[in-house]
């Protein structure tokens, strides 16, 4: 075994646009999602018939057909059949957390090059039946005679044959996210008007980058949609203040769907590799893949649902042995403007620091300028899985454009979790 890590070179990525669900993408399986965008990615890379030494892949809102998503897809992507692939999961942080896996084997020698990504789709569910009607189902195939099976059958009603629709609600607390996090909101002090001001600054970021052709080259045009279909760049703070809240209807209430993430259907993929495979194949290296790290709060009990990052990010920096001023970008999954809002904050305080985190000092504040410069998921949109590895591709191409510079990417997730890495040149 390697006593010594390997540096893990990031080449780039590709994604398909980002698609409001119920829309562009309506019934298309995650499977088709996933297969344009690795398809797309192994053409941009010349990795036609060649074998990558892993594909990781993931999607949260996953059919049971899906069992071998990762395999099938990287069967018809155009890589060659020996290449190896498995599955994960790990909510919003799913596509980050690949990437982490992959850099990791990288890093380790155990392979030389590998594809990490993630797929989600609001608009081809998992619908299933209800508990009692799959019991039926199954004691029917167990059944030996006829008669057995029209037993079974003569106990069903047409309550039992209601469906079952997939649900983002929390099964510990019986919350949604957006309802997590307006309490968190409201925990932190974060005001409407704030969460407005951010929703609206990554509207207009996202915009200007597409009219700049920041994202030509790192989305491959899906089903004659050819760019991200959430933005609005005609949006203002004055119309997004006429919002109506969601998640609560009280005077406190601050979240709003102009100021939460929409439901969005997409994938997107990233390619990483060593330094000696990306020279043998003379492959221009954007940026460096250095740490990662997870963590989990108790969120039933102790902490509002979308904290982890907060508690992700210090331990990651004292392994760096970095401030958290030490970065030229800061990429915040924008699951909702609270959430990123939250966070800063509780960097920002002595009390959570000390109290929480253990430190000495607060972590401080971090530039604004600075963050999500090519807007977030409030205006490209959030399929779950796929955010990981289009922010990684992403920063990965800003820090490539500026010819060096160190970025952060933080991302909360389902369960109390949060999923954190750092990318350098």
């Amino acid at each position: 075994m390697r006593t010594t890590a390997r540096k893990v070179a990031i080449i780039g990525g590709t994604r398909i646009p980002f698609c409001r669900s119920m829309g562009a993408y309506m019934s298309v399986s995650n499977q088709e999602l996933l297969g344009h965008t690795l398809s797309a990615l192994v053409k941009k890379y010349n990795l036609e018939q060649k074998e990558v030494g892993e594909v990781c892949l993931g999607a949260v809102m996953k059919h049971a057909a899906d069992w071998n998503m990762a395999r099938e897809v990287t069967l018809g992507s155009g890589l060659h059949a020996n290449t190896p692939a498995f599955d994960i999961q790990q909510a919003c942080g799913t596509g980050l957390e690949a990437t982490i896996l992959i850099a990791n084997k990288i890093a380790l020698g155990q392979i030389e090059c590998g594809i990490a990504g993630g797929s989600d789709t609001n608009s081809d569910l998992p619908i299933v039946f209800g508990k009692k009607f799959r019991n039926m189902l199954l004691k029917t195939f167990k059944s030996k005679t006829m008669m057995d099976k029209l037993k079974i059958w003569s106990s069903l009603r047409p309550k039992d044959l209601k469906p079952v629709v997939p649900a983002v609600n929390e099964p510990r607390t019986k919350m949604s996210m957006g309802q997590s996090c307006e309490q968190m909101a409201q925990t932190w002090n974060i005001t409407r008007a704030d969460q407005d001001q951010l929703a609206y600054e990554s509207h207009q970021k996202a915009s200007k980058a597409y009219e700049e052709g920041f994202y030509n080259d790192l989305i491959a045009p899906f089903k004659k949609v050819e760019k991200d279909n959430n933005m609005r760049p005609s949006t203002s703070v004055e119309k997004l203040a006429k919002l109506r809240t969601v998640f609560d209807r009280s005077d406190k209430a601050t979240m709003t769907a102009g100021n939460s993430t929409p439901l969005t259907d997409g994938a997107s993929a990233v390619f990483l590799c060593s330094e000696d495979y990306a020279k043998a194949n003379n492959l221009p290296i954007q940026a460096y893949f250095t740490f990662g790290q997870t963590a989990a709060i108790d969120f039933v009990h102790n902490e509002g649902l979308l904290m982890a990052p907060a508690y992700a990010v210090p331990k990651m920096l004292k392994q760096a042995g970095l401030e958290l001023q030490d970065f030229d970008f800061y990429e915040i999954h924008e699951a909702f403007a609270a959430q990123v809002l939250c966070t800063l904050k509780a960097w920002e305080s002595a009390d959570f620091c000390k109290k929480k985190l253990g430190l000495d000092q607060p972590l401080g504040s971090i530039d604004r300028n600075k963050l999500n410069i090519k807007g977030g998921s409030l205006a490209l949109g959030h399929p779950f899985a796929a955010t990981g590895a289009r922010i990684v591709s992403s920063l990965a191409k800003i820090i490539n454009e500026k010819g060096s510079g160190r970025g952060l990417i933080s991302i909360c997730t389902a369960g109390g979790m949060g999923v954190t890495a750092i990318i350098e040149k």
